[in-house]
């Protein structure tokens, strides 16, 4: 049996609240992740072949500037890194049947959180809840 997958958000926003996480939805999300987890590779392999080229000749202030793009690069390509993995196990989510519900309390994430960040493993309000407890502890950790 084949499955009509939303070919825009609207369509998907349209379905009703009790098809939440259909097959169709999943569809949409595994394409939409697949999508993304390529244009990372495609990012991350530029970075490769530009740290493979780099030059380090040039005066100190030109090899201070290299020092510089070149750690900016490495920070970069840490950030791209950690994203393909969380996609990656995003779309193990998917295969393993609990993708758009959250982490902490099993409730719907929402498809609206979802297309704004479709790794999200947590609801809005656990969410805040984490940020909240973070900002505690951080106060509390300055304070002393």
């Amino acid at each position: 049996m084949s499955v009509d997958i939303p070919a825009t958000e609207e369509e998907l926003l349209a379905m009703p609240d009790e098809d939440y996480m259909n097959e169709a939805q999943l569809g949409y999300f595994r394409r939409l992740l697949l999508k993304e987890r390529e244009e990372v590779e495609t990012t991350l392999e530029e970075m490769r072949h530009g740290l493979g080229t780099a030059e380090s000749s040039g005066d100190d202030s030109d090899r201070a500037a290299s020092e510089e793009e070149l750690r900016y690069t490495l920070r970069q390509a840490d950030r791209e890194t950690r994203l393909w993995r969380k996609i990656n196990a995003t779309l193990d989510r998917i295969d393993e049947g609990e993708y758009g519900y959250c982490d902490e309390t099993g409730d719907p994430i929402g498809l609206k959180r979802l297309l704004l960040r479709p790794t999200a493993t947590l609801s809005i309000e656990a969410k805040q809840r984490q940020e909240q407890q973070e900002n505690h502890f951080a106060r509390r950790r300055g304070g002393q």
